[in-house]
């Protein structure tokens, strides 16, 4: 299994952002929705234009936990979609793949979509979950460490497993672990 993280620096996610922008609109929507909403992508993939249409929030029934969820869309995402979608029908998927008709692109193709653009800042253990974690991640860092803001951000079952989810668990050994081998180098001199 390969271990998938959040992007801890914003300025990353804005440089994939943008070099997403440039290569293909569909794509960076997909990015900026998925960062925004910390939806899973078998979520994101699953909507359709009438879904986002002059809404400032979705309700959705998550495909994973069944439980339905208010979603809200920020103003700056707003403006994103509407200018994505101004020349789209109603019926149409939001991230609609090339291929066949009116069909949504596959979680494969997004995977790749977003490896190839984490690959071009040299960003390692990044994948689709990477939108969902790193959404996580900025709210706990904006909520000043609120586990359980994260929880409900991400409908996680416990704060353990958010912490988890999003990394910090692992954050806080690697912290301990490096103080610990700092601690032993001193002790040997």
């Amino acid at each position: 299994m390969n271990t998938v993280e959040p992007i801890r620096d914003i300025d990353v996610v804005y440089d994939i952002a943008e070099y997403l922008r440039v290569r293909n609109q569909r794509d960076y929507v997909m990015w900026m929705f998925g960062i925004h909403t910390g939806l899973r992508i078998s979520d994101i993939l699953k909507l359709r234009v009438r879904d986002v249409k002059d809404k400032e929030f979705i309700y959705l029934r998550e495909k994973k936990r069944k439980k339905e969820r208010k979603i809200i869309l920020h103003y700056d995402l707003r403006q994103i979609i509407n200018e994505y979608i101004h020349d789209k029908e109603n019926y149409e998927y939001l991230f609609k793949s090339r291929k066949g008709t009116n069909q949504p692109i596959s979680a494969v193709q997004a995977w790749r979509i977003i490896k190839g653009a984490a690959k071009a800042f040299g960003v390692e253990c990044v994948a689709t979950h990477s939108m969902r974690k790193t959404h996580g991640y900025i709210i706990y860092i904006l909520s000043e460490k609120d586990p359980v803001a994260v929880k409900e951000a991400l409908n996680q079952g416990d704060v353990s497993s958010a912490l988890r989810y999003i990394g910090v668990r692992q954050d806080m050994v690697d912290k301990h672990v490096k103080k610990l081998g700092d601690y032993i180098s001193q002790k040997r001199k």
